[in-house]
C-alpha cells in the first residue's frame, strides 16, 4: 500500500478532528464533582432504589459496603439498594480526594461515615469509597463505585 503526502495530510486532519472536543468543553471543577456525591446522598434519602440506581450507568460496577456480591447491571444495583435503603442511610464525607481526569471523567475517593437507622438501633459505619464518574450525554453517571468498611472498625 502506498501512502501519499495528501493521504497522510487527510489522515492527520481526521485524527486531530476526531480527538478534539467539538464543544471545547471545560473540565468540571472539583466542586461540581463533589456535588455529585450530594446528589447521590439525597437520592438515598428518597428511599427509592430506582432513584438511586438511575445515577449509575447501565454498565456500572458497584462493590457495595454491606454486601459480598458485586453488582454489574441495573437490576443488581436496584436489588442492592432495595435491601440497603430500609436502613435509612445517610453519609457524610470525612475526607475526599477529587481527581478530574478530563472533560468527561472524574474520580472521587476518600472516607465517609454512614448513619444507618436500623429498627434495633442507630448505627454508624465508617467506610472507604471510590466513585468513578463519566459524563454521558448531558448527565454525569457513576460507572464504578467501591465502598468498604474500614478495617479498624
Amino acid at each position: 500500500m502506498r501512502t501519499t503526502v495528501a493521504g497522510v495530510a487527510v489522515l492527520t486532519a481526521l485524527t486531530v478532528v476526531g480527538c478534539s472536543d467539538p464543544d471545547d468543553a471545560e473540565p468540571p471543577t472539583d466542586q461540581q464533582i463533589a456535588a455529585l456525591f450530594t446528589t447521590w446522598n439525597d437520592a438515598l434519602a428518597t428511599g427509592n432504589p430506582e432513584t438511586v440506581a438511575a445515577l449509575y450507568a447501565p454498565d456500572a460496577v458497584l462493590i457495595p459496603t454491606v454486601s459480598n456480591e458485586i453488582r454489574t447491571d441495573h437490576a443488581g444495583i436496584v436489588a442492592y439498594f432495595t435491601d440497603f435503603l430500609p436502613n435509612r442511610p445517610s453519609a457524610v464525607i470525612e475526607r475526599s480526594i477529587i481527581d478530574v481526569l478530563d472533560t468527561d471523567h472524574a474520580i472521587d475517593t476518600g472516607v465517609y461515615r454512614f448513619t444507618l437507622h436500623k429498627p434495633e438501633a442507630v448505627e454508624t459505619v465508617d467506610a472507604r469509597f471510590t466513585f468513578v464518574y463519566e459524563k454521558r450525554g448531558d448527565a454525569w453517571l457513576i460507572v464504578n463505585h467501591h465502598s468498604s468498611k474500614m478495617p479498624e472498625s
